[in-house]
């Protein structure tokens, strides 16, 4: 059971929000502006955090990057805006996931659930299975009914990445930060060649291209 905070200044959906997600066993703190958000964010041990953009005294970008000055906590950003550059500065604000209204009560779980899951301190993982594919990331090695695949330890390092994060949207700035690290030579378009060879290496249709954004493995919901 978590704690969750669910920032969004209309009532009768804060409040659906709330009901839905306390049926499947959470705890919910409402807020219906920003100054309130980032006061209960600070009262409060809070685990995942719904913010919405569009919120009354302080916007819900400015809330992301108060909270992302204390606390790596998952964060989905919620909002009736649905143009690319309001998405991509919150995945550059490191928001985790995003969503756009009208949106699914059920979907807006399964997120939530993943984002929660992800969260969760676990083993890395060290072998991946996918159809006939099977990679083993700490051998560094992949194979498939042919047998033995030649892949690079940087591709299968994106790679395991992707996995770990799986169904969710990964930007290139997060993608350099954790394969590539403290390279900041490293263009971020070098992301697209090595995505480029993993799909075409491994055969691996389930990476897709989130325009504007980045990358993610194909969830299986």
């Amino acid at each position: 059971m978590a704690t969750l905070l669910i920032v969004e200044d209309d009532i009768d959906t804060n409040e659906a929000i709330c009901e839905y997600l306390q049926e499947a066993g959470h705890n919910t703190i409402s807020a219906f502006d920003g100054d309130e958000a980032i006061t209960l964010f600070s009262e409060h041990k809070i685990d995942l955090v719904v913010l919405d953009i569009m919120l009354p005294t302080v916007t819900g970008l400015a809330v992301l990057n108060s909270i992302r000055k204390t606390s790596q906590v998952p964060i989905l950003m919620l909002t009736a805006l649905e143009d690319e550059y309001t998405q991509v500065t919150s995945f550059d604000g490191l928001a985790d996931d995003y969503m756009t209204k009208p949106f699914s009560m059920v979907i807006l779980g399964k997120r939530i659930a993943a984002l929660l899951r992800r969260s969760s301190p676990a083993e890395k993982m060290d072998v991946w299975t996918c159809g006939n594919l099977t990679v083993n990331f700490s051998g560094y090695s992949a194979h498939d009914a042919s047998g033995e695949l030649d892949v690079t330890a940087k591709e299968l390092d994106l790679l395991r990445l992707l996995v770990e994060h799986q169904g969710l949207v990964l930007s290139r700035t997060q993608i350099l930060d954790a394969v590539w690290g403290d390279d900041s030579y490293v263009l971020d378009r070098l992301v697209d060649t090595y995505i480029k060879n993993l799909r075409k290496k491994l055969h691996l249709d389930c990476i897709k291209t989130v325009k504007g954004i980045g990358y993610k493995l194909e969830a299986r919901l």
